[in-house]
């Protein structure tokens, strides 16, 4: 199995670095078309990925892998309203945004994997667990409902201190570079403030996955589609984020439907030993909560003033 794995993260890593080396080596502000274009390519593989599945391992794992990455996908959206609040707080150029989600991908990578295997192993020796990650994820989706969307104050990221007590930040860009060798005259080395940016993704990711990773555990326990559903969603993420970025604010009602998703995983982890639902079952759920609730925005839009 180490050796699907291995394959597995040199494909995600390879298709990284075509796009960051290859397809876009300079800088420059994303089109709407060429976001969709690339987010299209992204389903396409991850669907791609399902019918190996499918002909691989058969029809059950091939169906937790599709739930898993809608779920994933799903719950990913709500990355993209935090990821438009920290560019504009932080007033990042648009030309400069995509190597830093890039970074920030990289870095999702890492963290994401950890935290699945960590996640498998704590459940498979301790199966009570499961009842605490339900109930993590009922009280998520309750705290999203009533809050509306997840707050970020990113001058108080912990992270963002912790860069600047280790070292000085300029007060401007420097370009794409999230390090400066001397500045304004003085030596030594200096952070950007792109680093700062990427520092405030990258700990936001992290408590982003704290409620995705337990929704896609519901599903299986297998830690290779866990991993593999959540790298999928993450590498279209960035493309999904310039494709929808104008267009977020439309969507009104989908916090309220994103939170209701995790209620109804939550609730379905914690009943799984007396009522366990089926995987189709729960995909379809999941996909009609999500068009009910885009469906509802677009025929009531936010009035404005």
């Amino acid at each position: 199995m180490l050796y699907f794995w291995i394959l597995f993260n040199l494909f995600a890593v390879g298709m990284l670095v075509l796009d960051l080396l290859v397809f876009h080596r300079r800088s420059h502000v994303v089109s709407s078309r060429e976001a969709l274009a690339w987010s299209a390519m992204w389903v396409a593989l991850a669907a791609a990925f399902a019918a190996l599945l499918f002909f691989w391992q058969g029809r059950q794992v091939a169906l937790e892998f599709v739930t898993g990455y809608v779920l994933e996908l799903s719950l990913s959206v709500d990355n993209l309203f935090i990821f438009l609040v920290i560019f504009r707080y932080f007033a990042v150029p648009e030309e400069y945004q995509r190597g830093v989600l890039f970074w920030g991908i990289i870095g999702a990578l890492l963290m994401r994997g950890l935290f699945i295997l960590a996640g498998v192993g704590l459940i498979e020796r301790f199966h009570w667990i499961l009842y605490l990650f339900g109930a993590l994820l009922i009280y998520s989706g309750i705290r999203l409902g009533f809050s509306g969307e997840h707050q970020v104050h990113p001058e108080k990221n912990p992270a963002v201190r912790a860069l600047r007590r280790l070292m000085p930040v300029t007060d401007d860009y420097q370009g794409s570079r999230f390090f400066v060798r001397g500045w304004k005259g003085n030596p030594g080395l200096y952070a950007t403030p792109l680093l700062v940016v990427l520092a405030v993704i990258e700990t936001t990711d992290l408590l982003f996955a704290v409620d995705s990773i337990p929704a896609v555990l519901a599903v299986t326990l297998n830690a290779f589609i866990v991993y593999t559903a959540n790298v999928f969603a993450i590498l279209g993420l960035r493309s999904m984020y310039f494709a929808v970025s104008g267009l977020m604010k439309m969507f009104r009602f989908l916090h309220t439907g994103l939170a209701l998703v995790l209620v109804l995983v939550g609730l379905k982890m914690i009943a799984a030993d007396h009522y366990p639902i089926p995987t189709l079952w729960m995909l379809g759920i999941v996909a009609l909560v999500l068009l009910i609730s885009i469906a509802a925005s677009v025929a009531f839009p936010t009035k404005t003033a």
